[in-house]
């Protein structure tokens, strides 16, 4: 019995640990869907260059956001992937040899808050190549939280004025894999409409297109330190 208690007591307490560490997520959750619901505050400045680890559901990819290339768009990726915009949400047009796009809440409420926060363009400085990431555009002026990855080189979409801000730099081969066979939204194919998944969020897609991947967090990565240090 002397043996035992020890080992009850080590169990107890890291039951206490876990339930602490879940707790602290919880809130940390809580926080950043207050913070999404309003865009307008939503400004940190982008550090010059950083990276973001996606975790989805077919495995892990890194981007490295470059701010000089389009530093509107950096800003507005950085501050969505830190308030954790992106989490849980879907790749909802995957179009083999084309593109994978993302960026549309899987909360309702949210998507409404951001339909109007759009941004003024970025002057294009880089080419859509293969493993770069642009904003979906519905026109001049309309940037908001869509981001498409470019799954091939689409160097016609550059006289279009979309803008690269980042590149893959690990994982092109997990987007390679994302789910791509309900294709484009009709009627052009079998995909989700997207003003569904802006009314309905998660719910829509989980029912209709439960073969999509999804996006199941995301992180800014640490800085490397600098050369000699």
């Amino acid at each position: 019995m002397r043996k035992t208690i020890p080992v009850i007591v080590v169990m107890v307490l890291a039951a206490c640990a876990l339930g602490g560490q879940e707790t602290s997520r919880s809130t940390a959750r809580t926080s950043s869907q207050t913070a999404l619901l309003h865009p307008e505050s939503l400004r940190d400045l982008a550090p010059e260059v950083f990276r973001v680890r996606f975790i989805t559901t077919k495995g892990e990819f890194v981007t490295e956001v470059t701010r000089a290339w389009a530093p509107r768009g950096a800003g507005r990726f950085y501050n969505l992937v830190k308030y954790h915009f992106y989490d849980r949400s879907a790749f909802f047009r995957v179009l083999a040899g084309f593109v994978a796009q993302f960026g549309i809440s899987p909360e309702p409420e949210i998507s409404r808050a951001w339909e109007k926060a759009t941004l003024t363009d970025d002057a294009r400085r880089q080419s859509n190549v293969r493993g770069t990431l642009s904003f979906a555009t519905a026109g001049p002026n309309t940037r908001t939280t869509q981001v498409f990855i470019n799954v091939q080189d689409n160097t016609s979409l550059d006289e279009m004025g979309f803008a690269p801000f980042a590149r893959i730099v690990s994982g092109m081969d997990v987007v390679g894999k994302l789910y791509s066979d309900y294709g484009d939204a009709p009627p052009d194919g079998h995909g989700p409409d997207q003003n569904l998944i802006q009314r309905l969020g998660k719910a829509y897609l989980e029912k209709d297109f439960p073969l999509l991947d999804t996006i199941r967090s995301t992180e800014i990565l640490p800085s490397a330190p600098p050369p000699g240090r």
